[in-house]
Formats: structure tokens, C-alpha cells, sequence
């Protein structure tokens, strides 16, 4: 029975986790239309602050339990999953890579990194029984936020640790936690 029930909330998961990233996707492409691949000219500290700001306006709406900037915090949300998915590319790319990405190798890139983050989750969400179902939204930004600070040490180190994940997982990490707190947002809804 144990098995059921996860495999039923395993499969409700991967859904909505494809619901949210189609969101974000969405907006990336219409972005990429805007604007073509002008964030490559970031470097990956510079997306990182990009993420740390979203992260940080939300908390402060979450501590403040108000805002004066119409736009929502699925939103930010969704800019942090995007802003992430260009760091993994950023990242990923060689130095000598052209500055602007074809609309369709921006998709390839973008779906490729986004499936290994699902994997990712989907292994982590077997190991870890959906336990980020019970965690509050701000639970999931402070945890972002964290994961931002160990970002911006390791790239203070140049990239050097000891014992820890590089900064390509602590991404992925902020990526899954991020859909997590569209799928609950979501679900908060009326």
C-alpha cells in the first residue's frame, strides 16, 4: 500500500513540477525573443546576485507581509528557476562559446540542464518521502538563500572546495526548491 501511495505522489509531483517549469519556460522563450541571449554576458557571479535579489524581495514581502511592487512573489519565483538554468548554462559553456545563443540551442540548453534537475529531484524526493510538502514557503526561500551564500563562497574560493558540492548543485538545488514553492503556491490557491 506504502508503494502506491508513493508512486501516486511521485507521479502527481513530476506533473506539476512539468506544470511550473512550462511556466518558466514560457516566460524564458519570450524573453529570449525580447532580448536574445543578452544575460550571456553575465558572469555566473553576477547571476547569482540576479537570484540573490529575487530571493531576498521575497523574504522581505514574506517578513513584512506586504508589498509595494505589484509584481508577485511567483514571479520571483520563476525568475529564480530561470536565472539558475542560465547560470547552469553559463557555467556549462566554454569560455570561446559565441555570446549569442541560437533560439533553439537556448531551448536545447535549457531543457537539457532542466531534466538533469528533475532527475535530480525525482531521486530526492524517493530518498527524502515528499518531505518538502510539509515545509513552509519561507522555509524554501531560506533555504535558497542559503544555498546562495555557499554559492558566493565558492566562488570567492575560485571554485575550490574541500568537502562540498560545487556550485553547479547548490543551482540545482535552488532550481527544485523554487518549483517546490510554485507547486505550493499553486496549490494555495483558490
Amino acid at each position: 500500500m506504502e508503494l502506491q501511495v508513493y508512486l501516486h505522489m511521485s507521479s502527481k509531483t513530476s506533473l506539476q513540477y512539468d506544470e511550473a517549469i512550462g511556466t518558466c519556460k514560457d516566460i524564458y522563450l519570450k524573453k529570449m525573443k525580447d532580448y536574445g541571449s543578452a544575460w550571456r554576458i553575465l558572469r555566473p557571479s553576477s547571476l547569482t546576485d540576479q537570484i540573490f535579489i529575487k530571493a531576498q524581495r521575497i523574504r522581505s514581502i514574506e517578513e513584512k507581509g506586504a508589498q509595494r511592487v505589484q509584481d508577485g512573489i511567483d514571479g520571483e519565483f520563476v525568475g529564480i528557476v530561470n536565472y539558475a538554468v542560465m547560470a547552469l548554462i553559463q557555467i556549462g559553456l566554454h569560455s570561446d562559446a559565441p555570446l549569442e545563443l541560437s533560439p533553439s540551442d537556448s531551448l536545447k540548453y535549457f531543457e537539457e540542464h532542466v531534466a538533469r534537475v528533475k532527475a535530480l529531484m525525482m531521486d530526492k524526493n524517493h530518498d527524502y518521502g515528499e518531505a518538502w510538502r510539509e515545509m513552509r514557503i519561507s522555509s524554501l526561500t531560506d533555504l535558497i538563500l542559503m544555498k546562495l551564500l555557499r554559492i558566493k563562497q565558492i566562488e570567492d574560493n575560485q571554485g575550490s572546495t574541500l568537502i562540498s558540492e560545487g556550485v553547479d548543485a547548490n543551482y540545482a538545488d535552488i532550481i527544485n526548491y523554487a518549483v517546490f514553492a510554485l507547486i505550493k503556491l499553486r496549490e494555495s490557491k483558490p
